[in-house]
């Protein structure tokens, strides 16, 4: 695991207390990139150094921006949290198994490599809304009593921290992986790349896009490609696309 590769994003968060108390069980936990979705002049600066206590360095720090979107371009992948399930929200991962996926990803050949793992946490009234999962690429939960589920915005972020730094301690000793997964924004270029040739090919109308998109983003981010194997999907859809084409002018008997 490479702590210094996890970012901790609020998307929205109404307290700027929970905002301090956020910082602080970050820093508990060795982590100190924060990210916020939302304007900066929303929140009391005051009232998150007095509950950060001696973390408030990492608001100070704290990148602020539009969407998830935008505050995740440069992750290998993005996960939200989220304690309701649902139809769209898919297979949901415990914090254990999340940490598993973040320890794989965070790790490359030397301690300054890696992909960065985003943790999506959303508003401590609302949550994260189906709309907003859908710019993450899985969805984690943290089991919770049925009479009283809902957790407070900062105990989220340090239970979901935790379960990082514990990885952390179990792998530190361990050699690296090898190479640094792609970002989101490069992978959506090969997202883009594949499904230009699978329209060229007839294989979906554009209403159907979106969805496909979705899909091949979600697929290969969690499968952390490498910048060979992205360039190599992308040739092969090419080439597809290509050969689609030149099958269909030989039997288009316009052409003979």
């Amino acid at each position: 695991m490479n702590l210094s590769n996890i970012v901790i994003i609020l998307d929205h968060p109404d307290e700027s207390r929970n905002i301090g108390a956020a910082c602080r069980a970050m820093a508990n936990n060795d982590i100190s990139e924060l990210r916020i979705v939302g304007n900066k002049s929303d929140y009391d600066i005051e009232h998150i150094h007095v509950l950060a206590i001696h973390a408030g360095e990492i608001f100070d720090k704290a990148k602020f921006y539009n969407s998830i979107k935008e505050a995740t371009a440069d992750c290998a992948i993005c996960a939200g949290t989220t304690r309701r399930r649902g139809k769209k929200r898919g297979k949901l991962l415990l914090p254990e198994e999340f940490a598993d996926m973040a320890n794989q990803i965070s790790t490359g050949s030397t301690k300054e490599s890696g992909g960065r793992v985003a943790v999506i946490f959303g508003n401590e009234r609302t949550g994260l809304t189906d709309e907003q999962l859908d710019e993450c690429n899985l969805g984690v939960t943290i089991p919770s009593s049925d009479n009283f589920g809902s957790l407070n915005l900062s105990h989220a972020v340090q239970i979901m921290s935790y379960h990082l730094f514990r990885k952390n301690l179990e792998t530190q000793h361990n050699t690296y992986r090898g190479y640094t997964p792609l970002t989101l924004k490069r992978i959506d270029q090969t997202v883009a790349e594949i499904t230009d040739n699978m329209k060229k090919i007839g294989f979906f109308k554009m209403p159907g896009r979106e969805d496909m998109e979705n899909f091949w983003r979600n697929i290969l981010s969690r499968a952390c490609l490498s910048e060979g194997e992205a360039q190599y999907l992308e040739k092969t859809f090419s080439k597809m696309a290509g050969l689609a084409a030149k099958n269909s002018a030989k039997n288009d008997p316009q052409e003979t």
